[in-house]
């Protein structure tokens, strides 16, 4: 809530949100008017003339977005932004002369144009977050545009019902939203602090070799550019969900216009709630491991939305008709989780395309995500437009696609499995422990660090992991390292197994190395200097191998301390350890402190044991 009371972000977020706002004012409407007052436009029955519609909005996305990322890291974010808001105000007129006459090749070619704009400040919105918020504040300011544009895209929708309904004079009036919305969108976007670029661009003019330069540029990291499928996949789906509500309610349900918008409300509202609890299951961070849950959800509820589907439809029953009818609360449950589950689903992975790619290409990466998102959009219309020349229902067509969701999500997985890696530290460690974390400041927000902390359980890597906001790459006892089950998270999050000069010399010579090898290359290294879990829930001597990582690699030592898991199931009270379950309960209270990093002059064993030490006295 504190970035909506900055400059930093509520111009943007307002911006955004007017934006995105007019954009489905003018969908909605024309859909609308094209659905239930149109009949056969150019010889297609409505249902396929939506399609066209939704295909004629995304088209830009697919042909330019290469070109709008590339200009987006050439020039100032923010002045590139109050242009194209200007050029929003123009194509708002023309879309008002097409209702106004009731023309719909002149409200299509505003369609159109409203996706060319929508293409050009895509790459914008999502590339000047990171410039204008601190690391910790990534996903939060995604998961509130995420919810702002979900919300306004709600409005829209209501919106543009509404006054496209009203009688007479609907047409004039939906015309009459679109202007307004977009000269308060320029307006607002006066107020948007400056963001140059961060690297020289050399335009290419050319939109296809543009286009695979950019996915050539996505392709150096396999993790992002799995996590723009993942997202593509979802606008897919979504976008397939969106363009049918009208006829699904009309010709499934039998409902109304003003059912139409009230279940597409739900549907919005979910996905509005979803951006925002990602957020906070998230603690700040980009957290991979709710994306495999998610996308279990979307399939699940997605599955269960056709068996709630009625077998035939009603003859214009309102909105107050269908809440009465059986079954229809179920229905609505499930428009309302799909949409939560798909919130969870879309926020870590665009924190993450942001966060892991290369900062001078950010906006053509997104440009990149923005080209993938159209192509399947655009396969997403295709497939509608196919499935019901080929006979398909509505529901049909929504059980087929939640069922392609489990394929996709395999598919990503596998070749990615750090999502599932993540997964399973993050039930770990929210099934057993309630964290409370102070101090993350104090790991650097970027650049090479070790991190040192106490070891009083078996699952201390796996909490760490967990409630880091950069990922740690332990050194570990092999032997931990070799355990059934943990195995797969401790080799996915690339721990650096190692054993005593006496046990492996070669093993701890190449773990030295690998070490050397991580610090060089800018990531973060954790050791537990003890050596071994605790067996009194004292702290041991430190041993000096940190000694010998920072004078061959020197770099900021953050010490850190764990308090509250002496006595729980991993640890070695009383025995040994995971021998008596249910020593403590589910969800035990446990503290991490995150003291100030020692120079590596600074950091011997004595003196970051005393650091350890003292945080964990820290009230």
């Amino acid at each position: 809530m504190m970035l909506l009371k900055t400059r930093r972000f509520l111009p943007l977020f307002t911006t955004q949100f007017l934006g995105a706002f007019n954009d489905n004012v003018l969908k909605q409407a024309l859909l609308l008017l094209i659905t239930f007052q149109g009949g056969e436009v150019m010889g297609l029955s409505p249902a396929l003339m939506v399609q066209v519609a939704s295909g004629l909005f995304v088209l830009p996305m697919f042909l330019f977005s290469a070109s709008a990322g590339q200009i987006a890291d050439a020039f100032d974010k923010a002045t590139l932004i109050r242009w194209v808001k200007l050029a929003e105000i123009g194509i708002a007129l023309i879309a008002a002369a097409g209702f106004f006459f009731k023309l719909v090749p002149l409200l299509l070619t505003a369609l159109f144009l409203m996706g060319l704009h929508s293409t050009v400040f895509g790459p914008l919105k999502y590339s000047i977050l990171p410039q204008h918020l601190h690391n910790d504040e990534v996903v939060g300011g995604n998961a509130w545009v995420e919810s702002g544009t979900f919300v306004a895209i709600l409005l829209g929708s209501i919106i543009g019902g509404l006054l496209i309904a009203v009688p007479g004079t609907g047409p004039m009036w939906a015309g009459c939203a679109c202007v307004v919305l977009a000269a308060s969108g320029w307006l607002a976007s006066l107020s948007i602090p400056a963001a140059p670029p961060l690297g020289q661009v050399k335009l290419n003019w050319n939109p296809f070799s543009e286009i695979a330069q950019n996915m050539r540029i996505a392709a150096r990291n396999r993790t992002v550019l799995m996590g723009m499928m993942g997202i593509s996949w979802f606008w897919f789906y979504g976008a397939m969900l969106l363009s049918q509500f009208g006829p699904f309610v009309k010709d499934t349900i039998g409902g109304s216009e003003h059912l139409s918008t009230f279940l597409l409300s739900t549907f919005i509202v979910g996905i509005a709630l979803g951006s925002l609890l990602a957020e906070r299951a998230s603690g700040g961070k980009v957290e991979l491991g709710l994306v495999p849950l998610a996308s279990l959800g979307m399939t699940v509820f997605g599955v269960d939305l056709y068996f709630a589907s009625p077998a035939t439809p009603h003859q214009g029953i309102d909105v107050a008709g269908f809440v009465a009818m059986p079954g229809s609360w179920r229905l609505m449950a499930d428009l309302a989780l799909i949409g939560v589950f798909g919130g969870l689903y879309t926020i870590p992975l665009y924190a993450l395309i942001q966060t892991r790619c290369e900062p001078a290409y950010r906006s053509r990466i997104v440009a990149a995500n923005n080209i993938l998102n159209a192509g399947f959009m655009v396969a997403s219309a295709g497939y509608a437009f196919f499935a019901l020349n080929q006979g398909a229902s509505i529901p049909q067509m929504f059980l087929y696609a939640a069922l392609m969701n489990i394929a996709v999500a395999a598919f990503i997985y596998s070749l990615v499995p750090e999502f599932m890696q993540r997964l399973l530290v993050w039930l770990l460690v929210h099934t057993f422990y309630r964290v409370r974390a102070k101090g993350y400041e104090n790991i650097p927000a970027e650049g090479p660090a070790v991190v040192v902390c106490n070891h009083v359980s078996f699952v201390d890597p796996l909490i760490l992991m967990a409630e880091s906001r950069r990922p740690i790459r332990f050194v570990m006892d092999h032997r931990i390292f070799k355990m059934p089950i943990i195995n797969f998270v401790f080799k996915e999050g690339r721990a650096i197994p190692i054993a005593p000069a006496k046990e492996d010399a070669a093993m701890l010579e190449a773990a030295y190395d690998e070490v050397a090898k991580t610090l060089e290359a800018g990531e973060i290294v954790g050791i537990f200097p003890e050596g071994r879990i605790t067996d009194s829930g004292d702290l041991s001597p430190f041993k000096a191998g940190v000694t010998r990582i920072v004078e061959r690699t020197p770099v900021p030592v953050v010490p850190m301390a764990l308090s509250g898991l002496w006595g729980s199931f991993f640890s070695r009270k009383d025995g040994p350890a995971m021998t008596k379950p249910f020593r403590r309960g589910l969800f035990s209270r446990i503290e991490l402190s995150i003291g100030k990093p020692l120079s590596p002059a600074e950091a011997t064993p004595d003196a970051l044991r005393a650091a350890v030490a003292q945080l964990r006295q820290r009230p």
